[in-house]
């Protein structure tokens, strides 16, 4: 058989993978469970946010999103189909520990019970996140991310999970993007639980580093064996011009958005400018900043890359704090505006590897929005995407090839789902979801995806 010319180029990048690699796809409980009611489940901060007019696009929730709660065994069975090899998804804290404290909820865990075992009957690896974000409302109400007391609460809920289900899961990631879930959500506002202020996303950073060796401890008191990381969304950061305040405000964006997590994740502390400059700005009051200079070790760091930012100076505002922006990028863009820019994956893996050599690394999230319209044959033809897929995964290849340690990569998202604050407005997955009947229908970029994972195999 003559293979066509898009069939040897994807047999070509397979090629460049071991058989063992692990090729997956991501969700997370909120984005797509449902069920937010049901069974002994209680609000979260984004079942509030979502619900508090103006929060979300269109004021859309999660109330139903992809109804994976009850299609869960379908879209295991999707999966397989897809050719996954495994599967991170995460755990919904309300639905184990209602209210955030004291006895886990059977019926939650029992969910989760059934979710590991199918996806390891159909040959499919969990990779367990335990906090996406969806902290419970009872917590929120008492303070959350802002009270040191979370860290309790944090390692007590890792212990009840890594209890129920660390029999079969050897894959734990503690926190996804705490920078995100602290600056965002805590210091911008345009997250759940929608606080503002720059000294409070501060604190929240701090918490969620203590929470995080915390929650590592209890895995591993629990499950010795298991493998326990981190996850940190890192961008390729450019100056957006050629000024020297340009260079220097890009170098404080780092600072702030990456080496103030990755610093304290490798045991290095803060970073002592961004220490000097929110100092200066008063912004650290009330935080030890010398209470992260021992790092719980991790066995791999999780990396959710999406885009490269060029960033410029800008006057300093309580609200972001460091004297810089970012710029419209150049060239081609996604949906949401972001900047397309593959190269900037090996670079940042490059970088990750140079200065802190993690022991291995994995993409965890990687994916691009496009508007997807659906054919009148129900078909959609999201070339676009594919194309993104295509080139970052060439580059994750080539990172590989510079003896870069990475050894999985998820693609975001599995399902079209609910997006945080943009609603059901930009769609990431390689599944189209119809959210009227629930129809799920693999786009182009799904049936590429499962080309080359099959080619992987030989």
């Amino acid at each position: 058989m003559t293979l066509t010319d898009d069939q040897a180029a994807t047999s070509s990048l397979a090629a460049r993978f071991p058989p063992d690699f692990a090729f997956g796809a991501a969700t997370a409980s909120y984005q797509v469970e449902g069920s937010v009611d049901v069974d002994g489940r209680r609000p979260s901060i984004w079942d509030t946010f979502s619900h508090t007019p103006g929060r979300t696009r269109n004021g859309e929730t999660g109330d139903q999103a992809t109804d994976h709660y009850r299609r869960w065994e379908a879209d295991l069975d999707l999966m397989a189909e897809l050719g996954l090899r495994a599967y991170r998804f995460s755990v919904a804290w309300p639905r184990v520990q209602p209210d955030g404290r004291g006895p886990a909820n059977a019926a939650g865990l029992d969910f989760y019970d059934r979710l590991v075992d199918g996806l390891l009957s159909r040959g499919i690896e969990p990779w367990l996140t335990l906090y996406h974000w969806d902290l419970p409302q009872a917590l929120e109400d008492s303070g959350g991310w802002t009270d040191a007391g979370i860290s309790d609460r944090v390692a007590e809920y890792a212990s009840i999970v890594a209890h129920r289900l660390g029999d079969r899961v050897t894959r734990w990631i503690t926190l996804n993007e705490p920078r995100t879930h602290a600056f965002i959500g805590h210091a911008v506002g345009r997250h759940a639980p929608g606080r503002h202020g720059w000294a409070r996303g501060l604190r929240v950073a701090h918490h969620a580093h203590l929470a995080h060796a915390a929650a590592a401890r209890a895995i591993r008191a629990e499950r010795p064996a298991a493998r326990v990381g981190i996850c940190h969304d890192v961008a390729d950061l450019v100056p957006g011009g050629p000024k020297p305040e340009h260079v220097e405000a890009m170098r404080r964006q780092d600072g702030a958005m990456h080496r103030w997590f990755l610093d304290p994740t490798f045991g290095r502390g803060y970073p002592v400018d961004m220490v000097a400059w929110y100092e200066q700005h008063r912004l650290l009051d009330g935080i030890d900043v010398g209470a992260v200079a021992a790092a719980e070790p991790i066995d791999f760091l999780a990396v959710n890359y999406y885009r490269r930012e060029r960033i410029v100076s800008a006057p300093v505002r309580d609200d972001w704090g460091v004297g810089a922006r970012v710029i419209d990028g150049v060239g081609e863009h996604t949906d949401n505006g972001w900047e397309i820019w593959p190269d900037g994956l090996r670079a940042v893996l490059t970088r990750i590897h140079r200065d802190y050599d993690p022991p291995e690394l994995a993409i965890t999230e990687n994916g691009a929005t496009y508007p997807d319209p659906v054919a009148p044959d129900g078909s959609i033809s999201d070339v676009e995407r594919r194309h993104y897929l295509e080139r970052h995964i060439g580059a994750l290849a080539d990172a590989r090839d510079d003896g870069i340690p990475v050894n999985a990569y998820f693609v975001w998202s599995l399902l079209d789902n609910f997006e945080w604050g943009e609603g059901y407005g930009h769609p990431f997955g390689i599944v189209h979801v119809d959210f009227a009947t629930q129809r799920r229908t693999v786009k182009a970029s799904g049936e590429w995806y499962r080309a080359l994972l099959k080619a992987t195999r030989g």
